[in-house]
């Protein structure tokens, strides 16, 4: 037993200083990126704070960005928790959104229902394309990595014909500004904050987050999730039904991934638009890898990465730094994060015994 707590604390150091190691990392490099641009890195991280948090309405467009973050890092971190490398979440929200504004423009019912409803759509949308990629793993072995890669791009494209379909114009058309007609009032989120895309969208992602965390700690069918992430040849002699199990953890990362779309088409856009993400699908990915597949972790970087996407736009307009350094500087820290220090130390130490 004290050979085990030995071995968990010293996992437990390794950890923070990955942690420690990589957010100094980022930082030095983001502070070269910032003067070379000409710019004081205090006075960068100062607007970017302002941005966020500097007024009500801007704390109010920060809480909408953490909102899809949140949603995307659970989507990714239900998958990688357990062993499946989904990487389709991009495709799955586009899904989903598209789901939603067919609904919430085409269905008419009071207005509890009706967002429900737009929800549930979007979510079955999610899980349904989600359903493409798990089949193909487990009828034809095809790795699950290549298949969710390839069909965010189909379902990018697919989602931008259908809207072409539903609009009745030809699809020679400029697609940046293409999108379906406006969903119903009833349809809507409720806001948080007046004059802000904060909503309720907001509390349901909060609330999704508290139950998978309840669920993979407290559950029979958490505890059955992990070990097939950890180890489904032991998981299957436990007596876990494997396929099944697969197939329920894609099932649901793509449900989630469809309810990001929903809520963003319910809660900011009003109505789906093509191209309309902007990778928020590979932000979840980035989140859930920082966060470690730590559903509780997720809520802090999620609220990290918010503040970042709403303060770099406030950064941009303030001052000559790209609003890219920030995108960079997030790619930087998944990098440095994902880096095996103990092995790269235990090398080092090799190669300076052999000189």
């Amino acid at each position: 037993m004290k050979k085990e707590w030995k071995l968990s604390g010293q996992e437990a150091v390794w950890n923070v200083l990955k942690y420690v190691f990589s957010f100094l990392a980022v930082m030095i490099i983001g502070s070269i990126l910032i003067l070379w641009q000409g710019e004081n890195p205090v006075t960068a991280m100062g607007y970017i704070l302002e941005g966020a948090f500097g007024s009500l309405r801007n704390l109010g467009n920060t809480i909408r960005w953490i909102t899809p973050c949140i949603l995307t890092g659970i989507a990714a971190t239900v998958a990688f928790k357990s062993g499946v490398m989904n990487l389709g979440i991009e495709g799955q929200l586009y899904f989903g959104a598209y789901a939603a504004a067919l609904f919430g423009f085409y269905v008419h019912l009071p207005k509890f229902l009706h967002v429900a409803g737009c929800l549930l759509a979007a979510g079955i949308a999610g899980m349904m394309f989600a359903l493409i990629p798990a089949m193909m793993k487990l009828t034809f072995h095809v790795n699950e990595m290549i298949t969710t890669l390839m069909l965010n791009y189909i379902a990018i494209l697919l989602t931008e014909y259908f809207t072409y379909i539903v609009m009745g114009i030809s699809a020679a058309g400029d697609s940046l500004a293409l999108s379906t007609p406006p969903i119903a009032d009833t349809a809507r989120l409720t806001n948080l904050i007046a004059k802000t895309n904060a909503s309720t969208g907001f509390l349901i992602a909060v609330g999704l987050l508290v139950i998978i965390f309840m669920i993979y700690r407290y559950t029979i069918v958490g505890y059955e999730l992990k070990q097939v992430g950890e180890n489904r040849r032991f998981a299957r002699v436990g007596g876990v039904h494997v396929t099944k199990t697969f197939l329920t953890i894609f099932l649901l990362s793509g449900f989630v991934a469809g309810l990001c779309g929903s809520i963003e088409v319910q809660g900011t856009y009003g109505k789906f638009t093509a191209s309309f993400s902007n990778n928020l699908g590979w932000d979840g990915i980035m989140i859930a890898m920082i966060a470690g597949n730590n559903p509780l972790m997720v809520l802090v970087v999620a609220g990290i990465w918010g503040v970042l996407k709403a303060g770099s736009l406030h950064m941009e307009r303030m001052c000559d730094v790209n609003r890219l350094t920030v995108l960079l500087i997030q790619a930087l820290f998944v990098l440095f994060i994902t880096v095996d220090y103990r092995k790269l130390s235990g090398f080092l130490r090799r190669k300076g015994a052999a000189v």
